[in-house]
C-alpha cells in the first residue's frame, strides 16, 4: 500500500476523488460477514511485507521494506526455509510470477509519488540464474503489478497528483505509459481472463474498477467497496478459481469477497491486522486457502 516513507500519504490523499467512470453498480451496504475462515500464522518475524506471489518452483516469495534502508525480496519455502531472493531494492511493491521469471516493482514510495519522481522500475529475476535485469524504467511510485496473457504488465500508483493506472507492453523496449487518472487512489490490481480490475485505498467511498484488459482507457464497471477509506484502506487483490474477487482491507484488518458480476460482497476473514496482499496458494502450498502478507510482519493462512 504505502513503505515508510508513506506515512504522511494517507492524510494527504484521503480527500482525493476520482471521477469519469462510465456505470455504476447499486452503491454498497455494509459487508456481512460469509462463512468465517479460519486462520494461522505461517511466519512472523519479517519486515514490512507489501506483496506476495507463488512460484512453479514451490517458492513463496515477498516483498519487504525495511525503515532502515533497502528492502529485499524473501524467499519462504513450504517447510519454513527462509531466504533473500533479491537484495538491496528500494520500496518493493508488487510481485508477479511468470514461468521462472519473477517481476516486481521498486520505488514504491511516498515521497516518489508526492514529489513526481520517475525513478520507479519494474525489475526481473531469473528465477534459474538469479540473475535480476530492469524491465521498464521511467515510472512513479509503481505499486501494484499484475500481468495479462499476451505479457502485457499493469501497475497502480496511489499517491500524488497524478495517481492512476500505468501499462507496461510487453514488446521491447518496454516503455511505460500511463493510461487513466480516474481511478482515485489505483492500488490493488488483478486480471482474471479480461478482465482487469483495480481497487482504489483512500477514498471515503471504496470501489473496485472493473476494466477491459485489452481496452483499458475505454469503459469501465465500478463495484462498490464497504468500508471508509481512510479508515478502512483496501489494499491489493486476487481472483480466486471460484471467479470471486478477495480484497484485503489494510487498516480493517480484514478480507472481503466480491462478486465482480453483482458487486455483492462479504467479510470472509478478520483478526489480520494491517493486510496489505492476499493470494490463493501455489504450487506445493494449500490451493484453496488464501495466504495474507501483513505489515506486522507475518504471513498469515486463511482457510475456509
Amino acid at each position: 500500500m504505502w513503505t515508510p516513507d508513506t506515512t504522511v500519504g494517507a492524510a494527504v490523499v484521503a480527500g482525493t476523488l476520482a471521477a469519469g467512470l462510465l456505470v455504476t453498480a447499486p452503491a454498497a451496504s455494509a459487508a456481512p460477514a460469509c462463512t468465517e475462515w479460519s486462520v494461522s500464522t505461517v511466519a512472523t518475524g519479517y519486515g514490512m511485507l507489501e506483496n506476495l506471489a507463488f512460484g512453479e518452483n514451490g517458492t513463496m516469495y515477498l516483498s519487504e521494506t525495511s525503515p532502515l534502508g533497502p528492502g529485499r525480496i524473501q524467499a519462504l519455502s513450504q517447510d519454513g526455509l527462509r531466504s533473500v531472493a533479491v537484495d538491496d531494492v528500494t520500496s518493493p511493491g508488487g510481485l508477479v510470477v511468470d514461468g521462472s521469471v519473477l517481476y516486481f516493482t521498486a520505488g514504491n514510495g511516498t515521497a516518489a509519488g508526492l514529489f513526481d519522481t520517475p525513478d520507479g522500475t519494474v525489475d526481473m529475476l531469473d528465477l534459474s540464474s538469479g540473475v535480476r535485469s530492469t524491465y521498464a524504467a521511467g515510472l512513479v511510485m509503481p505499486n501494484g503489478l499484475a500481468r495479462t496473457d499476451d505479457g502485457t504488465l499493469f501497475t497502480t500508483r496511489n499517491l500524488g497528483l497524478t495517481t492512476g493506472l500505468t501499462v507496461v507492453p510487453s514488446a521491447s523496449p518496454h516503455v511505460p505509459s500511463v493510461v487513466r487518472t480516474d481511478l482515485g487512489t489505483a492500488n490493488g490490481i488483478a486480471v482474471d481472463a479480461d478482465a482487469l480490475y483495480v481497487a482504489d485505498t483512500f477514498e471515503p467511498s471504496l470501489r473496485i474498477t472493473a476494466l477491459d484488459v485489452d481496452d483499458p482507457a475505454g469503459p469501465a464497471r465500478i463495484l462498490p467497496v464497504d468500508g471508509f477509506g481512510p479508515f478502512t484502506a483496501s489494499d491489493d487483490m486476487t481472483v480466486g478459481p471460484d471467479g470471486m474477487i478477495y480484497l484485503a482491507q489494510n487498516l480493517a484488518g480484514r478480507v472481503l469477497r466480491v462478486d465482480p458480476a453483482t458487486g455483492s460482497s462479504c467479510v470472509v476473514g478478520t483478526g489480520v491486522p494491517l493486510t496489505s496482499s492476499v493470494e490463493f496458494g501455489g504450487p506445493g502450498w494449500d490451493d484453496n486457502s488464501l495466504y495474507a502478507t501483513s505489515f506486522d510482519g507475518s504471513v498469515r493462512k486463511l482457510t475456509p
